[in-house]
């Protein structure tokens, strides 16, 4: 077991769980034999879903009947103890029986529980929640998406050295380009918070190149691959963001099956349309990682499907290889 990734599973949270955790847990397994999982949930739900689809060499479950609901509060998921799915599969990481944990459960549990069992890694005050964005040239790290509403500058630095650590161990033969997300691209634009922050990634010898500022219409120009902001702002943009690819697809679709030219134009294009809709699709970009832990913790968004879920598995596996962790240690 010592040549794989090791990624604990919450295999109870989510829309459609366990099968949709499992379903793609088969799916990532049939294109990467890197992975051993130790899924934690209900073992009478889970078995028949794994046995005889996947070789036994490389899963294992540990069973719970106690999750996390998605209507429960933090404190309540706190409160409902040690024998939990989530907890389970975030303790496994915390006893190194795990390298990673990967849940599609409530985001707040898990921000919680994960806090409460891993340390942070030395003289990091706060983590934060990053994800995968497309961008033009190909993909950015993007962060703090809502962990944290308030930060000060030495938060913020903290993040630019975390997110440019991630996209490193994510993309490890590209550099990293950080850019702050703020009002203007002029050093005079934005709040205390984010002058003194420029200022110090300006004035810092750094792993990395830093980019000053960047506008919410640069996002996606590719001219930036690590965009960090505090989780107020981080979290706008992600709805704002996600709103407009759903709004731009679902318009599209109305478009060209709304009428016979739109059909005829749309038999046409079909491989263009189909690109297009493949680079909008938001399970290619599944798995927002909370960092700043001693040890990674993966979010799967709990709407996601299979194949989605499945993505966010490859993450887990990229995180690890990647040795995100010894990478922030060393550049922080």
């Amino acid at each position: 077991m010592s040549n794989f990734v090791r990624i604990a599973v919450d295999a109870m949270g989510g829309d459609g769980s366990p099968k949709k955790v499992i379903d793609g847990i088969i799916h990532n397994h049939a294109l990467n034999k890197d992975n051993f999982f130790q899924i934690f949930g209900d073992e009478e739900l889970i078995k028949p879903l794994i046995e005889k689809k996947l070789n036994q060499n490389f899963f294992k479950i540990v069973h719970t009947k106690n999750s996390v609901k998605s209507t429960d509060s933090p404190l309540e998921a706190a409160k409902k103890g040690k024998n939990t799915s989530m907890w389970l599969s975030i303790e496994s990481v915390k006893k190194k029986e795990s390298d990673i944990v990967i849940s599609a459960g409530n985001t707040g549990a898990l921000l919680v529980i994960a806090k409460l069992n891993l340390k942070m890694i030395e003289s990091i005050d706060k983590p934060a929640l990053s994800a995968l964005w497309p961008n033009k040239k190909g993909m950015s790290v993007v962060l703090d998406l809502g962990a944290n509403i308030e930060c000060n500058s030495k938060n913020l630095t903290d993040f630019s050295i975390m997110g440019a650590s991630l996209y490193k161990s994510l993309y490890p033969n590209e550099n990293p380009k950080v850019a702050l997300l703020n009002i203007g691209s002029e050093e005079l634009k934005g709040n205390e918070i984010i002058k003194e922050t420029f200022q110090i990634l300006s004035d810092k010898k750094l792993e990395f190149d830093f980019k000053g500022y960047i506008e919410g219409n640069e996002l996606m120009n590719g001219e930036v691959n690590v965009i960090v902001s505090d989780g107020f702002t981080g979290n706008v943009a992600l709805k704002t963001a996600e709103g407009t690819a759903n709004f731009i697809t679902q318009e599209l679709k109305k478009t060209l099956g709304g009428n016979f030219i739109g059909k005829i134009s749309s038999l046409l294009n079909f491989s263009n349309l189909s690109k297009f809709k493949k680079r909008l699709d938001p399970r290619l970009y599944n798995g927002a990682i909370f960092i700043g832990l001693d040890s990674p913790v993966v979010k799967s968004h709990g709407g996601t499907d299979y194949f989605g879920f499945s993505n966010s598995l490859n993450v887990c596996n990229r995180i690890v290889k990647g040795n995100l962790i010894e990478k922030i240690k060393n550049n922080i």
